[in-house]
């Protein structure tokens, strides 16, 4: 499916770009802008868990809601290379205007530790809204996970790669992945060719990820890779990518929508027309409106 950016939504899109903010890239220097619906409760920096002495912090924006209404939680997993970023660029924060509780988290980052670190971390996030839940009015049940680029690579393993045993289950029912590497050992700044040499993968974000070349660590790079991991007991998912991505090409999520649908998942794959590695073509109605329905056909 292609979505098309429609010019009669030219000042409408203009608005929300302002609104929200240029959607997670890569490399973007710039201040996040979230947009926050009247009414929402923010509780910032809740700590989630703990890992040698450093404090997981997540934010929590509910909104209003009916006492006796279980929420559906979504968490949001930024972008940034897992090497920056932070959970203050909130892109689901809107979703509270439509009955969605949201909890943004950190993890830990490439200078602060390697492969499996980061999934771990989205796994005790999950684990805490579990946990918690009947504090926060929340349900244990609906939780979905939404991520752009670094944060859609995890977001993707935590619909697919097995937590292994857990008292509390970090599985989600629904994911919904932007533009995110779902194959570590295919990625471009991985693999050594005639444009890119041997000493250049091993600075790759990929190699500062595993702590080696996916070539050195090919099996970690598996594990760390959603492609290898999917099952036909995967929730369903969102795929979405800009059509000029110039960082992860459009190829890695065809291929992961191949997969899933093989194994019958219930998967939509989106090409976003006109858009590269994130950027306002991924803040406009269309594409805000097809995540909301998305989750909420599933988590609603």
């Amino acid at each position: 499916m292609r979505l098309r950016q429609s010019p009669q939504l030219l000042w409408t899109c203009l608005l929300a770009s302002i609104l929200l903010g240029p959607a997670s890239d890569l490399y973007s220097q710039q201040k996040p802008k979230v947009l926050i619906p009247p009414g929402t409760k923010v509780t910032k920096d809740i700590v989630y868990a703990q890992h040698d002495g450093v404090d997981l912090l997540l934010d929590l924006y509910l909104p209003k809601s009916n006492p006796e209404e279980k929420l559906p939680t979504i968490l949001w997993v930024h972008g940034g290379g897992w090497l920056k970023g932070d959970k203050k660029a909130c892109k689901a924060a809107f979703l509270t205007k439509y009955g969605f509780a949201i909890a943004s988290i950190n993890y830990r980052l490439t200078d602060v530790a390697q492969w499996p670190a980061q999934i771990e971390d989205c796994y005790a996030a999950v684990r805490w809204v579990r946990k918690n839940a009947e504090k926060h009015g929340l349900d244990p049940d609906k939780i979905g996970a939404w991520g752009s680029s670094a944060g859609g690579h995890l977001v993707a393993l935590m619909g697919t790669r097995p937590a292994g045993e857990e008292e509390v289950s970090s599985r989600v029912q629904a994911v919904c992945d932007w533009f995110g590497p779902t194959d570590l050992l295919t990625m471009p700044p991985n693999v050594v060719s005639e444009t890119r040499t041997l000493e250049q993968v091993s600075q790759s974000n990929g190699a500062k990820l595993l702590g080696a070349t996916v070539q050195d660590v090919p099996e970690l790079a598996k594990d760390a890779s959603a492609l290898y991991h999917v099952s036909e007991d995967d929730p369903p998912f969102l795929i979405m990518h800009g059509e000029n991505d110039p960082g992860v090409p459009l190829e890695q999520s065809k291929r992961l929508q191949s997969a899933l649908a093989k194994q019958k998942i219930r998967v939509k794959y989106v090409i976003v027309e006109g858009a590269g590695h994130g950027g306002p073509e991924f803040t406009t109605p269309a594409v805000l409106n097809t995540v909301r329905n998305f989750f909420r056909r599933q988590l609603r």
